[in-house]
C-alpha cells in the first residue's frame, strides 16, 4: 500500500494512492461506514500504529469506495493538484546513519566504519514532495543526499538482526540535505543537517510487504535533470536489518520513528575541490528510489 499526506485547510490528511487517483480517506469516511462498525485509520500515524490490521482495514475501505463510486468517485483526487506533506508527519525520532555506502566512504576519503555512525535530525527539517527548500543564509555549501528511509512499525528493543525487519512498517525516500560548511565546522555534524526543511520526505510511504527486499533497490539523484548519484542499496555497509537491530540495542525504537540509512557516492563533497558546485537558487533536485516514486524539490534563496 502507498500512503501519502496532503494539506487541507492547514492540516495534514491521509491519502491512499490508487490507479484512479488519491483516495481522500477522511472525506470518504464521512459518507461511508465499514461493516460491523470497524474503525478505519484517519492519519498516517494511526496506520503505522495499527500495523497490518490497519493496512488491511484501509485496503478493504479503499476497495469498497472504488466499487461503490467507480470513476465518478468525488473522493478521488488528482495527485498533481495536491500540496503534499511529509509522508510521516510526526516521528518521535529521526535517526541518521552516516557513511553507510562503501563507495561514498571511499569518495570522501573516510575509513570504512566498524559500527554504524549515528546522528539525528529534528522535525523542523521535515517537508514534502514539491515544496521549496530555503537555502540558509549562513551556508554556501548545501549538498544533496539520496537516501532510503526505514519507518518503524513495532516497538523494538534488543531485537536480533533476524527479527529486525518484522518491526518495520514500511519505507520512503528522503533528501538528507547537508550544509557542508556548517557540518564540517566542528566534529559534530548536527548543525549542518538540521536547517529548516532539510529532510523532504516522500512522496509515498510504502508498506514493507509491497516493497519487498530493501537491500536491493535502485537509488538515484538528479539535479536539473543531470544524474549525480546512481547506485543500489546493496552497496550499504550496514543493511537495513543490521541498522534496526544495532540501534535497538541502545535505545527503544517506537512506531513512527524514521531511520535515514545513508547516501551513495556522487555527492558534491566527493568531487575534487575545484569541481565542487553546490546547490544554488532555482536548482531542482529529484530523489528516485525503486518502488518508492520520485521526490522533487526546488532550492530557493532564503528571504
Amino acid at each position: 500500500m502507498k500512503l501519502l499526506t496532503f494539506v487541507n485547510n492547514g492540516e495534514y490528511q491521509l491519502g491512499i494512492k490508487t490507479e484512479k487517483g488519491i483516495l481522500d480517506v477522511a472525506s470518504a469516511l464521512m459518507d461511508m461506514a465499514m461493516p460491523n462498525g470497524e474503525s478505519v485509520p484517519m492519519t498516517v500515524h494511526e496506520v503505522i500504529n495499527g500495523g497490518e490490521a490497519a493496512v488491511e482495514a484501509l485496503a478493504q475501505f479503499t476497495s469498497q469506495a472504488l466499487e461503490k463510486y467507480g470513476d465518478e468517485c468525488s473522493y478521488l483526487l488528482d495527485e498533481e493538484k495536491l500540496t503534499l506533506g511529509p509522508c510521516v508527519t510526526h516521528p518521535n525520532k529521526i535517526i541518521c546513519v552516516g557513511l553507510n555506502y562503501r563507495k561514498h566512504a571511499e569518495e570522501t576519503n573516510a575509513a570504512i566504519p566498524q559500527y554504524p555512525i549515528l546522528f539525528n535530525k529534528f522535525n523542523n527539517t521535515l517537508t514534502g514532495h514539491g515544496d521549496d527548500i530555503p537555502l540558509p543564509k549562513v551556508s554556501q555549501k548545501v549538498d544533496y543526499e539520496a537516501e532510503l528511509v526505514i519507518v518503524i512499525g513495532k516497538t523494538a528493543k534488543y531485537v536480533t538482526k533476524e527479527d529486525a525487519l518484522s518491526h518495520v512498517f514500511g519505507y520512503c525516500s528522503v533528501n538528507d540535505l547537508s550544509a557542508r560548511d556548517l557540518q564540517m565546522r566542528t566534529q559534530q555534524w548536527l548543525l549542518g543537517k538540521s536547517c529548516d526543511k532539510f529532510s523532504p520526505l516522500g512522496p509515498y510511504l510504502v508498506s514493507a510487504d509491497e516493497l519487498g527486499n530493501p537491500n536491493d533497490l535502485d537509488i538515484k539523484c538528479t539535479v536539473n535533470g543531470e544524474v549525480r548519484q546512481h547506485s543500489n542499496t546493496s552497496d550499504m555497509i550496514f543493511h537495513c536489518d543490521e541498522i534496526v537491530s544495532y540501534i535497538s540495542q541502545h535505545m527503544t525504537l517506537v512506531p513512527g520513528d524514521i531511520i535515514l540509512t545513508g547516501t551513495p557516492e556522487g555527492v558534491v563533497l566527493g568531487y575534487p575541490e575545484d569541481k565542487q558546485v553546490y546547490l544554488k537558487d532555482g536548482d531542482i533536485v529529484t530523489i528516485e528510489i525503486e518502488k518508492l516514486g520520485k521526490l522533487t524539490n526546488r532550492l530557493v534563496s532564503e528571504v
